[in-house]
């Protein structure tokens, strides 16, 4: 089964989430009660195309192309500054919290670059680029794309964890985008069941695709 995540939504009910509505009920209350299982994660505020298997055996054939790289994921992101056309991360991160640092890739391209005004803490007035990028994880690994992004110096606008307070409250109050500037754009996988190579996609939803249009994207 696959769906598009809204920002917002939980994957499923944890201990710090007890009382809001969680996808995989969601899911399994619009498929009879049918028992889903999670493929692989998507981040509360983020957005897009999500997995989850009908069978454990499925279940697993599906992780394990998203642990070793061969599911192809796009995502898309907006970041601090200006990088550089195109490149790659390899930067070990944990696969879980608290976990060991193990091997992590991503590759990425950024589409496009806008200069907007900025107000820094001291109120001080100064233009600011911001970019939109392109991300391809080749591993799966906690919150990988916003990690790996901080990592090269270009962190996620609206990223409470990894991000920059003021970038945040600025593009919040400036151009409407309350939300993690991240999306699950498309995804590529070999189905379990035929070995057919399938693709999915999701536009961008309008709490980003507005916002990033009013900063002068071409969205």
């Amino acid at each position: 089964m696959v769906v598009d995540k809204p920002s917002g939504l939980v994957v499923h009910r944890s201990a710090g989430a007890r009382d809001v509505p969680a996808l995989l009920q969601l899911a399994r209350d619009a498929t009879g009660g049918a028992h889903l299982f999670p493929v692989h994660r998507l981040d509360r505020g983020a957005s897009g195309v999500l997995v989850l298997a009908r069978t454990p055996e499925a279940a697993r054939a599906l992780h394990e192309q998203f642990e070793d790289g061969a599911a192809d994921k796009r995502y898309l992101a907006l970041v601090r500054g200006e990088p550089p056309h195109a490149g790659v991360i390899d930067h070990p991160i944990p696969r879980r919290e608290d976990g060991p640092r193990v091997p992590a890739v991503t590759e990425y391209r950024c589409l496009e670059t806008v200069t907007v005004p900025f107000r820094d803490r001291a109120g001080v007035e100064r233009a600011q680029r911001y970019s939109l990028v392109e991300a391809r994880p080749r591993t799966g690994r906690l919150h990988q794309v916003r990690r790996h992004l901080k990592h090269a110096g270009h962190p996620l606008v609206g990223d409470v964890n990894h991000g920059r307070v003021e970038h945040n409250r600025w593009c919040r109050d400036q151009y409407g985008l309350d939300r993690l500037a991240l999306h699950a754009a498309a995804l590529a996988f070999d189905h379990p069941a035929t070995g057919a190579r399938v693709r999915f996609e999701a536009p961008l939803p309008p709490d980003l695709r507005e916002p990033l249009a009013r900063m002068g994207f071409r969205v």
